[in-house]
């Protein structure tokens, strides 16, 4: 009876968040420089704008709160996933060094090829999670010592040093850049959301829900995973197998969202702890709750960075980063 309460209050609290989300994005709607009332946005979904109205709407506003949905779920699922994997509370991509090394490869194709083109919208994804991967094998290799798999803890302090490399690489790259790329790259390093075309979209969307799904559908294999290598083993897990997938899954949803939504740190921490406090450790539940809860922090950042004045264009990021370090300070006081 117990169980089946707080299994209850679990789903209701995922439909609370799952309304959050939406209500965030409404809200993000009528919200903006142009004014627009609910009544003018709801007509302007349904067809019946005038043509500024879709113009706002559809050009503008929604690819953009789209973009920030889809990257703030899937930095929470990489984070929740690398949590999971590693056993370590401060795993996160931006963390280990893949934010870093998937946002090296993009500036460097953005240095060599430049923006233009549809071939752009298709390689940056594809560039991104290269330069992830490479940082992820990189990461692994160095923190390997023979006859014993690395330690959470020693993957962890690999990563945070491969980090700042690869920053410092991307930064004396930047130095190298004309001021147009010089402008956008700094912009993206402090998470600019600038994929806010449908086509940049239209690639993003299925890559983020194609391996959201792979990654829930394991949701029981990570909680297998959670328990320890020599348990998972004893339970008749393939644990290399599983793990390498979960891995790839993880990495590539995260370059990914790096690749058109600029380099984002602290919400695949965060927002994984927030949704463990919410619905527990069982990944069924905490996968889509750190999605939810990434996706509301992401629009609720974006639209702070969109409507309020700071006498600046600041990349919404920034806004993440604000809001987070608090917490990001409350976890390591524990």
């Amino acid at each position: 009876m117990r169980q089946q309460l707080l299994h209850e209050r679990r789903n209701l609290l995922l439909a609370g968040l799952l309304v959050m989300l939406i209500a965030g994005i409404l809200i993000s709607m009528n919200t903006g420089k142009m004014a627009l009332h609910p009544g003018e946005v709801l007509n302007t979904l349904f067809g019946q704008g005038t043509e500024r109205q879709n113009l706002v709407v559809f050009k503008f506003r929604l690819p953009r709160i789209v973009l920030a949905a889809l990257v703030g779920m899937g930095m929470a699922i990489s984070g929740a996933v690398l949590q999971g994997l590693l056993r370590n509370d401060l795993a996160d991509p931006g963390m280990l060094g893949i934010n870093a090394g998937s946002g090296l490869m993009v500036l460097l194709f953005i240095t060599l090829f430049g923006l233009s083109g549809l071939s752009s919208a298709f390689l940056l994804p594809v560039m991104a999670f290269v330069g992830g991967l490479l940082a992820a094998l990189l990461i692994y290799i160095l923190a390997y010592r023979s006859r014993s798999a690395p330690s959470s803890t020693r993957l962890v302090l690999t990563g945070a040093a491969i980090n700042v490399g690869l920053s410092a690489l991307t930064l004396f790259l930047t130095l190298k850049l004309d001021n147009e790329q010089y402008v956008f790259a700094q912009k993206w390093q402090a998470g600019y959301l600038w994929g806010t075309e449908w086509q940049y979209i239209a690639l993003l969307a299925p890559w983020v829900l194609i391996l959201v799904s792979y990654i829930w559908y394991k949701s029981l294999v990570l909680n297998t995973l959670n328990l320890g290598t020599e348990i998972a083993t004893g339970v008749g897990a393939h644990v290399k197998k599983e793990f390498l997938g979960l891995v790839l899954a993880a990495v590539a949803i995260a370059s990914g969202c790096v690749a058109l939504g600029g380099s984002i740190v602290f919400l695949g921490l965060i927002s994984p702890h927030i949704a463990r406090k919410l619905v527990g450790p069982d990944h069924k539940l905490l996968l889509p709750a750190s999605a939810l809860i990434g996706g509301i922090i992401m629009v609720a950042a974006d639209t702070i960075a969109r409507t309020v004045s700071f006498g600046a264009d600041i990349p919404a990021g920034i806004i993440v980063t604000i809001l987070s370090v608090p917490y990001f300070l409350y976890l390591l006081m524990r």
